[in-house]
Parts: structure tokens; sequence; C-alpha cells
């Protein structure tokens, strides 16, 4: 009972964040680690053994952790100390958050309601944000100038809120997909994707796009079957249809002045669609369960590695094309604000953030710059006349601020991760590939942006992580020869 209600707590406060600008702002952060120290303290003294017991969760926790120690001793020489204390109180949440995590998703009954979980928070905060523009005369959002009309509410950020969309679409793509869960469940996962392609198109995130189409590559590549196949295609058209309602409509396209009545069809349109979704569904699970469909594996021997080849190829092609478009004299001026133009265009500022971060990495490659020194260092170094407070690449960031050593601790922890993500796999695939492929897609988007700095989103990919680590721990170890 005690477990129930800390996986509750611990899973529901991402989502309560999302609704405090995201967590951004550290008296949002304090009440949640508070929290989380509660919740930690509980489960530390209700579990024999709170730890991680495989190898891959312990190297993740200690690489965690040993990221937030370095991050807080980096206040000795980092240029700002109040963004680098800050930066150390956000990690403090993560590592208390994820060590309680772990311990009590051991349950499996637990790590089962995870996906469910993420899937209607996430939904939520999509609802939310898309309600503003739906319903303007009854629900009523104060939008940031910065945003420019794109979707940013409740986050105040709109690649982040474009990241909760792409999560929401990789978990809800699964649920659909999964035969174990209820046909109910498998119908409103499917009738989720339309609004979360709403979203995610309103946000006009190039980054959370791309992440989206990784995440539903690892997805297949993780559960190869004809009923996630099936699943996934219904989930790409739902959420194409979504977008596709809300591009002729102003008012809810960029927030342009215009009648209401545009919100209100929009809404129907795209509630027509996730009827659509919910319909095939449930024919297609009632199709499978009376044997009229197969469900057996997909049986192609290259089909792992080229789905996984198509991943890395789409990350590789985004970084050079946005380096590449970085040269050309129209990649100045970048388009900003609500333009579909911008989702076919590559046209970014990135490369010369990632360039000024990667110069201090090279001055500085054993200690970096120290926690929050990268806007120091833009100042000193920029080409453009921009004020920027972050790198937009958690990798390049890390790099930049906190050196050789920062790196080392990421990496462990992003090889914990991957480590009990293969042993997860191998004991429950159908648990774990909804979570590793929407964890590689958060993964993916933090590589282009400032997603760590935003607890909201960060948090519901350490509950993946966290999932991935504790069911790692099922697997029995393999007697030495």
């Amino acid at each position: 009972m005690l477990r129930a209600i800390a996986a509750s707590a611990l899973l529901a406060m991402p989502f309560v964040l999302a609704f405090f600008s995201g967590g951004y702002f550290d008296e949002a952060r304090l009440w949640a680690l508070l929290v989380a120290c509660i919740l930690l303290a509980l489960v530390a003294v209700t579990t024999a053994a709170p730890l991680p017991r495989g190898r891959g969760g312990m190297l993740a926790l200690v690489g965690l952790w040993a990221l937030t120690m370095w991050t807080a001793a980096s206040n000795a020489w980092a240029p700002l100390r109040g963004p680098a204390f800050h930066d150390a109180q956000r990690l403090l949440l993560y590592a208390v958050w994820f060590t309680a995590a772990v311990p009590v998703l051991r349950s499996r009954s637990l790590a089962r309601a995870v996906e469910p979980a993420v899937a209607v928070g996430c939904a939520l905060v999509v609802v939310y944000g898309l309600a503003g523009r739906l319903l303007p005369g009854l629900i009523h959002q104060t939008h940031g100038l910065r945003a420019g009309g794109r979707l940013d509410q409740p986050l105040t950020y709109w690649n982040a809120e474009g990241t909760i969309a792409a999560l929401a679409l990789v978990i809800c793509a699964r649920l659909a997909g999964d035969g174990e869960r209820r046909v109910a469940t498998r119908v409103a996962a499917a009738t989720a994707c339309a609004p979360a392609g709403m979203a995610l198109y309103l946000t006009y995130s190039r980054g959370a796009v791309g992440a989206t189409a990784v995440g539903l590559l690892v997805l297949l590549a993780a559960a190869p079957d004809r009923r996630q196949l099936r699943a996934l295609v219904v989930a790409a058209v739902a959420a194409a249809a979504g977008a596709v309602v809300a591009a002729p409509f102003p008012v809810v396209a960029s927030l342009h002045t215009g009648s209401r009545l545009q919100g209100v069809a929009a809404l129907g349109l795209v509630c027509l669609c996730a009827a659509a979704a919910a319909a095939v569904t449930w024919w297609l699970a009632a199709s499978e369960a009376s044997g009229r469909l197969e469900t057996a594996s997909l049986r192609l021997r290259a089909l792992r590695p080229g789905l996984a080849v198509a991943a890395v190829a789409l990350i590789v092609g985004f970084v050079i094309a946005t380096a590449s478009a970085e040269h050309t004299s129209a990649s100045r001026n970048p388009a900003v604000g609500a333009q579909a133009g911008r989702l076919t265009s590559l046209q970014s500022h990135r490369y010369a953030y990632w360039k000024v971060a990667l110069g201090a990495f090279r001055d500085h490659p054993l200690l970096g710059l120290g926690s929050g020194g990268f806007p120091v260092r833009w100042l000193e170094r920029r080409s453009i006349q921009e004020s920027v407070a972050d790198a937009h690449s958690l990798y390049v960031e890390t790099a930049g601020e906190l050196g050789l050593i920062g790196l080392v601790a990421l990496g462990m922890l992003i090889a914990g991760i991957v480590i009990s993500a293969s042993r997860s796999m191998h004991a429950d695939p159908a648990l774990a590939a909804g979570a590793l492929a929407a964890f590689v897609a958060w993964a993916v988007h933090a590589g282009l942006d400032w997603l760590w700095e935003m607890p909201a989103v960060s948090l519901v990919a350490l509950a993946l992580a966290a999932l991935l680590v504790a069911q790692a721990e099922a697997v029995p170890r393999q007697p030495r020869p």
C-alpha cells in the first residue's frame, strides 16, 4: 500500500510541475525536492534493499549522484554562482527522485502502471495546452511573447511542450499495440494520438518531430510484431490528421485574431479523428482476438538493424544539415514564431551555440567553465547578437560547463540505463519496449535543446529509466563457468 502511494506521488510530480512553468523556477523545484526527500525516506524505511542490485542500475545511480555532486562542486569556479546553485538544486531533485523511484518500481504491477500513468499525464498537459486555443472563450491562458504564437502552455516553453507531445505519441502507440493490455486501454491510447499530434504540430518544434520519428522507429524495433505495427500506423495517421485539421485555422495555428468558431471547428474535427482512431483500434483488437488478424512477430532478419540505422541516420543527418545551414546567409535569420515553414527548414543558431560550448571544452577540458557558465562564454565569443542562457544540448553543454569529469558522470548515467534496458528487454520485452522507445525519444531531443533544465520533462524520462533499471533486476544472473 505504501509503495503504491509512493509510486503515485512520484509519477504525479512531473505533471504537477508542468503547471508551474515546468518546474523551471526555484520555488516549485524546492517543493518538489521536499516531497521527493520525504518519499525517499519512506521508501528507505519500508524497503529491505533500496539501492539497485544490478550493475546497470548501480552504474546509473552512481553516475547521476556523481553528476549532482560535481555540479555542486563547480560553484567554486563557476563565473555565475546563482545559475550554478540552481543547477545543483535541480540535479539534487533528479537524484533523490530517481533513487526513490527504482525500488518502488520493482513490483511488476506498479511497473505496469508507469506507461498508462505517463500517457494520462502527458495527455492532460497536451489537452490543457490545446484548450486555450480550441475553447478560448472558456479557457483563458497567458501566452508567452517569446513563443510567437507557438503552443507553450502550461510549460511556458514550446519545445518542452513538443517533447511532452512526442512522449505521449510514443507511449500511446505502445499501449495501443500491447496485446497484454485491456481493449479499453488500447482504444483510449489510440484516441489520445490525435490531440497529441495536433499539439506536436502547434509547437512547431522540429526537434520534437524528429524525436518522435526516432522513438517510433525504436518502438517497432523493440516490439517487432504485427499488432504493434498496426497500432503504430494508426497512431501516426491519427497524429498527422490532428496536425492537418489545425493548420487551416489561424486562431488555432498561430493565435492570430479571428472568430472563436475556428477553435470550435478544429475541436470538432480533432474529436472526429480521435473517434476514428478509437474505432479502428477496437476493430483491430477484436479481429486479433478472433484470429482474423495475425499477431505473430515480424520475422524480418534485417528489421532491427535497419530500424537502428534509420534512427541513427535521422539524428546524424539533422546535426549535419543544421551545421551546413548555419553557414548559409539565410540561416543568419531563421524563421521564428508559429510558422509552418519552420518544420521544413533547418535554419537555426544551434550550431553557433554548440561551437562556443565546445570551444569552452577545448580550453577547459577537465573542469569545464563551471555549471551555468555558458551564457558568460557566449557573450565573450558569440558571432550573432543574441542573448542565450543555454547551449541547447545536454551533452554539449555538459562538456563545456562540467568538462571531462561531468561527461564521464553523464556517460555513466546513460550507460547504466542502456545496460538496464538491455537486461529488461531480455526479461520482459512487452513491459520494457515502450519505456525504452520513449526514453530514446527524450534523449535525442535533449541533445538538441535545454530539456534537462525542465524538470517536468526530464522527470518523465527518469521515470521511464527507473522502470528499466528496476525491471532489469528481474533477469536471473548467469552462473559463471
